[in-house]
C-alpha cells in the first residue's frame, strides 16, 4: 500500500500541467451526466451554422481551388435526423490555367453559390452526448457567374461525413466534408467546412453550477479528476463503505480508499481510525501477536495492550481437494499445542479454518469445508492428544476472514490456513 501511495503521488507531480487546465477551462464546461435532463427536439429544434471551408475542384474545371463561406439552418426531427438547408458561396474564383491545351477558359475571375437541402443522420446514441458524427446526403444547385460547365446553374448531388462536438447545448463545433457530383457530366468536387453552430431557444441550465475551481461533486476532499485516477466513485464520498471518507483515506491515513480493510486485521479502517484508536495500516498494533479484528470481535482484549493476547499458532494445513482428513505429517505440529494445554489444565483452545477465494468459490460451500477442517483438527487434539472437548471449539470462516489479498498463489496459500488461539486459566472470562 505504502509503495502504491508514492507512485500515486508520483503521478499526482505529473499530471499538474493538465490539471492546471482543467481547472482553467472548468468555467466554460458543462457536466451532461449531472445536468437536468431537457428535450432539446421539442424545446430547441432550430440551429445555424457559420463557418470557413475550401472547396477543391476536379482537374479539368476552369476555376483553382479556393476558400468558400457557408451557411446552414437546420431543423432537427429527432435523436437521429436533421434537415437542413445550406448556402455556400465562394466569392472570388480564379480562372484555371490550361497553358496550351484547347480546352475553354473563363474570361475572368468568377463566383459560385452552391445552396440546397441535405439530410443529416446522427450517429450518436444520446441527444446530450459531446460527440455527435453524422452522415449527410443531399441535392441542389451550382450558380455562378460564368458558365462552368453546362450553363450557369447546374443542378448536383452529395454525400458525405460530418462531426458536432458540442461544448453545451447552445454551442457546437462543427466539420464535415462532402463530395458533390454535378450535372449530367458528373464532374466530382470536394466541399469542406469547419464552423459553429448554434441551437435557438436553449436557456442556461439554473441548476449548473459552473466555477472556477476543482470540482468535488461529494464533498469528500478529493476533486472528481482525481477520484477518477484513483478509481473511486465520485459521487460518494466514501466508496468502500468502511466509515472513512475518500479524502480522508487518501489524505489523512493513507489507507486504501477501495478496500474498507486496508490491513486485513478484520477491522473495518474507520472503526480502527474513530473507534479503537488502533491502525489501519498494522494488522496487529500493539505486537502482541493477535490482529486488532480478532482480540476486538472474538477475544474481547484490549488491541492496544499486547500483554493480554492470546497465544496463537497458525497452521498452513494442506488438506486434500474438497476433503477434510487431516494428513500425517501435520500430528507433530498439533502436538505442540497439545502440550501448551496439558500445561494449563484450565486454558481452552479455539480452532477456525479458513480458505482462500478462487473467481468461483462458493461462500455458503467454503464455510462448511472450513468448518469441517477446524472440527477434524479439534478430533485429534481431543482423540489423539487427550484434551478434553469442553476446551475446545470449532470454526469455520471460508473465504470472509482473507489476511492477505487473493491475488497471488503466495496470499492464497496465507489464507488457506488453521488458526489456534489459546486462552489461558488467567485469561477465562
Amino acid at each position: 500500500m505504502r509503495s502504491w501511495r508514492r507512485w500515486m503521488i508520483g503521478g499526482l507531480i505529473t499530471g499538474t500541467a493538465w490539471t492546471g487546465l482543467a481547472q482553467a477551462t472548468s468555467a466554460m464546461e458543462v457536466d451532461f451526466d449531472d445536468a437536468p435532463e431537457i428535450n432539446l427536439i421539442d424545446e430547441a429544434p432550430w440551429t445555424v451554422t457559420l463557418g470557413l471551408g475550401y472547396v477543391k475542384f476536379e482537374g479539368d474545371q476552369v476555376v483553382e481551388n479556393d476558400f468558400h463561406v457557408g451557411a446552414r439552418v437546420g431543423y432537427s426531427r429527432n435523436v437521429r435526423w436533421t434537415y437542413e438547408l445550406g448556402l455556400d458561396l465562394a466569392p472570388r474564383l480564379r480562372n484555371r490555367d490550361f497553358d496550351d491545351s484547347p480546352r475553354r477558359s473563363l474570361d475572368s475571375n468568377t463566383w459560385l453559390v452552391r445552396f440546397g437541402p441535405d439530410a443529416l443522420f446522427h450517429l450518436r446514441n444520446t441527444a446530450n452526448m459531446r460527440f455527435d458524427p453524422y452522415l449527410s446526403a443531399g441535392a441542389g444547385f451550382y450558380w455562378s457567374g460564368e458558365r462552368m460547365l453546362t450553363s450557369t446553374l447546374d443542378p448536383y448531388l452529395s454525400g458525405g461525413v460530418g462531426m458536432f462536438y458540442h461544448f453545451n447545448d447552445e454551442w457546437a463545433l462543427r466539420g464535415d466534408v462532402r463530395a458533390v457530383a454535378i450535372s449530367r457530366k458528373t464532374d466530382w468536387n470536394l466541399w469542406a467546412l469547419l464552423g459553429m453552430t448554434y441551437r435557438w431557444g436553449v436557456e442556461p441550465v439554473a441548476a449548473y453550477r459552473l466555477t472556477g475551481g476543482e470540482l468535488d461533486s461529494d464533498g469528500d476532499g478529493l476533486p472528481d479528476w482525481l477520484e477518477l485516477m484513483i478509481g473511486t466513485d465520485p459521487y460518494n464520498p466514501d466508496s468502500d463503505g468502511d466509515g472513512l471518507t475518500d479524502g480522508e483515506e487518501f489524505w489523512i491515513y493513507f489507507t486504501d480508499p477501495l478496500n474498507p480493510d486496508t490491513d486485513f486485521d478484520g477491522l473495518a479502517d474507520g472503526a480502527e481510525a474513530q473507534v479503537y484508536g488502533t491502525d489501519p495500516l498494522n494488522p496487529d498494533t500493539d505486537g502482541g501477536g493477535v490482529y486488532d479484528g480478532h482480540e476486538v470481535i472474538e477475544d474481547g482484549t484490549d488491541p492496544l495492550d499486547p500483554g493480554d493476547d492470546l497465544q496463537l499458532f497458525t497452521l498452513n494445513i494442506e488438506f486434500d481437494y474438497d476433503k477434510a482428513d487431516l494428513r500425517p505429517i501435520y500430528h507433530d505440529d498439533l502436538d505442540v499445542v497439545v502440550r501448551v494445554l496439558e500445561r494449563d489444565p484450565g486454558a481452552t483452545a479455539r480452532i477456525e479454518g479458513h480458505a482462500d477465494r478462487r473467481p468461483r468459490s462458493d461462500r455458503t460451500y467454503n464455510i462448511r469445508l472450513s468448518e469441517r477442517r477446524a472440527q477434524a483438527v479439534l478430533n485429534y487434539m481431543a482423540d489423539i492428544g487427550g484434551i478434553s472437548r469442553d476446551r475446545l471449539s470449532a470454526h469455520g470462516y471460508g473465504f470472509d476472514r482473507p489476511i492477505a489479498p487473493n491475488d497471488t498463489e503466495e496470499n492464497m496459500q496465507r489464507n488457506r490456513r488453521v488458526e489456534i488461539y489459546i486462552r489461558g486459566s488467567d485469561q477465562q472470562r
